[in-house]
């Protein structure tokens, strides 16, 4: 555009550029309806008034709503990088389950891509680009663009929030080492910059040891990031417990402290003294370093790129197209992820949120990323569409982009105890979260109908019997989910079983290390849990009002109702003699499931046609 036009083609739109503030949230990684991003095909753009971003399908609602038609339009364009003759030698065998160590899985190089990054200014209908940078922008819009590009983004603050929740508050004690730590006087003044660890040449990642203020390197990452492990050797050499990260220390009194004693971060209400001990002014510092709660959510960022994990020996076939799209693991999501790839499975809540999607979004405004059906209805076109699930191809496979469900998690686990933090969770109490938010949302759907959570309800009926007086007392409760017991006598292999432990025991009373490639679980078969469940059932000093005295009940539990979709916990843990948890292995008959060896509790959905769905719900620590 001509120089001498630009400032005519701008000027009615002048009035609504705003430049963010401190307090602005800034909507710059995900559009707010989709999943488009600044490296999806069309970018985002981002309105110079609202901050929200958007994907091109999606921006003419926001002009129609709010009249805001200047937006700052996002691209990113992913190059891959010449291979260098190293990266070019021959696949290594894995001998290891570990990333990025010797005989391990390797991790993607950070330097494998290069992001070549594509800004303009676009104005609506049209749109009309400007590209950027440009020489003759009016001040203001040259400052809201500047404070954009500058700002965190909203999806970045939240994460970041709830590593915090995770790492601080009541989960950060205060070190039991800092009320009387010694600290030694010799002398040592610590400059205001220029840290460098003493023992390498590393000038990041760097921490003050608080009882002789020597300046050291942090751990060595998986990733082969960090640092030499050189403050973890000093306390080892010297036995002084803690340290401050340098970079992390602000006039606010926060920082981030590591005590190698106690193997924890921790609080230190004294680190103000203890650092005024080295001559560090710690109401003049400002943040100039990533906290660990930052580092964490890069490192779970690259590792969420890296998916060449396959069982030995299987060969995966990518798959693509509606209803085959990935979602990513944002660092500890994989029990949100599996139930959300279910729950759309189920036609009610396709029907609900993907059939009904275009009245749900065309009544979204300003807060979409905080209105649970807008989100729900986003995933359900994420993840049932295909428009996420095609096929990208590299030099080395093919691949899908897959969605990230970052705005979805927090707006589900807000003001939650554990959903909100980046504690790892259990997916059988995470489908009852998202039972109750759904059936709480349904009142504020756009289009009121039938919940679709409705699919999964049924009644179960307990029948009472006193025995002493043969007298019987029915009850009936509405479920959304059965949880079954795993009888272990019922098992098919008890004497594998037995043989097995007694060669582990012997192993551990000889105080020998037990080695065996294959460990031997009961194998039990669905039948047998659900006659388990059914079987009378005892219960001792049940008081009677018949009698009224307490006596001997006998309980019998069955299902009344079934429902459309019948969820199954499966209870599969005991405690061995060794209070080891101990798992079990199901066979249900002629459906094809694949052993249950995760953490969590498993869970099962069963439909009125037989077929059986298994989420593998890992619910394991992320690298």
């Amino acid at each position: 555009m001509e120089d001498s036009n630009l400032g005519e083609t701008l000027k009615p739109y002048l009035s609504a550029v705003r430049v963010p503030k401190p307090g602005d949230k800034v909507f710059k990684d995900e559009c707010l309806l989709s999943f488009d991003t600044p490296e999806s095909e069309t970018g985002l753009y981002v309105c110079l008034n609202t901050f929200l971003g958007y994907g091109r399908h999606c921006i003419d609602q926001h002009v129609n709503k709010t009249g805001n038609k200047i937006f700052l339009h996002l691209r990113k364009i992913k190059k891959l990088l010449p291979q260098e003759k190293s990266e070019l030698e021959p696949e290594k065998k894995i001998t290891r389950l570990a990333i990025g160590i010797e005989g391990g899985f390797p991790m993607e190089s950070a330097t494998k891509y290069e992001y070549e990054e594509r800004h303009s200014i676009a104005i609506f209908p049209g749109p009309i680009e400007i590209q950027l940078p440009h020489p003759n922008l009016p001040v203001q819009l040259e400052n809201s663009i500047q404070g954009i590009l500058a700002a965190t983004s909203a999806g970045y603050l939240e994460e970041l929030s709830a590593l915090e929740s995770t790492w601080d508050g009541e989960n950060r004690l205060v070190s039991k080492f800092a009320e009387n730590l010694n600290q030694l006087h010799n002398g040592v003044k610590v400059p205001p910059k220029g840290w460098q660890c003493t023992k390498c040449d590393k000038t990041e990642n760097l921490w003050l040891n608080l009882s002789d203020g020597t300046i050291l390197c942090g751990r060595k990452f998986f990733d082969g990031t960090g640092g030499n492990n050189h403050a973890l050797e000093h306390y080892e050499a010297t036995g002084y417990p803690l340290a401050v990260k340098l970079g992390t220390i602000s006039g606010d009194g926060k920082a981030d402290v590591y005590s190698y004693a106690e193997d924890d971060m921790v609080e230190d209400p004294y680190l103000k003294q203890h650092l005024s001990h080295f001559g560090i002014n710690m109401d003049g510092m400002k943040k100039t370093d990533k906290s660990m709660a930052e580092l964490e959510i890069d490192l779970n960022q690259r590792v969420g790129e890296w998916a060449s994990i396959q069982e030995t020996g299987k060969s995966l076939v990518p798959l693509f197209g509606p209803g085959y799209t990935g979602l990513a693991n944002l660092g500890n999501s994989c029990y949100l992820n599996s139930v959300i790839q279910v729950l759309f499975t189920v036609p009610s809540f396709q029907e609900r949120f993907f059939n009904d999607r275009e009245a749900i979004i065309s009544a979204a405004d300003t807060n979409a990323f905080q209105d649970f059906n807008v989100q729900m209805s986003k995933l359900a076109v994420g993840i049932l569409s295909g428009r996420y699930s095609l096929p990208i191809a590299d030099e080395e496979n093919q691949h899908q982009q897959g969605i990230k469900p970052s705005m979805f998690k927090s707006l589900v686990g807000k003001g939650h105890p554990e959903f909100s933090t980046k504690r790892q969770q259990d997916a059988v109490e995470f489908l009852l979260h998202m039972i109750n938010i759904t059936e709480r949302n349904m009142r504020v759907h756009p289009k009121p109908s039938t919940s679709p959570v409705e699919s999964f309800k049924f009644q179960v009926e307990e029948r009472l019997q006193c025995l002493a007086s043969g007298q019987v007392r029915y009850t009936r409760r509405p479920e959304y989910h059965l949880p079954v017991p795993v009888p272990l006598e019922t098992a098919s292999n008890t004497e594998e079983v037995r043989l097995f432990n007694e060669q582990k025991k012997a192993a551990m009373t000889a105080g020998q290390p037990f080695k065996s490639d294959d460990v031997v679980r009961p194998k039990v078969t669905l039948q047998s849990c659900f006659e388990a469940l059914i079987r009378p059932e005892e219960v001792q000093n049940f008081y009677s009002s018949a009698i009224k005295a307490k006596t001997t009940a006998l309980k019998t539990t069955k299902l009344a109702t079934f429902p459309d979709y019948l969820w199954i916990q499966l209870r599969k843990f005991t405690l061995a003699e060794d209070w080891t948890p101990w798992h079990s292995t199901f066979k249900p008959g002629p459906h094809s499931v694949r052993e249950v060896t995760d953490r969590v509790q498993p869970l099962l959905l069963l439909n009125r046609g037989n077929r059986m769905l298994l989420i593998r719900l890992d619910g394991s620590m992320c690298p």
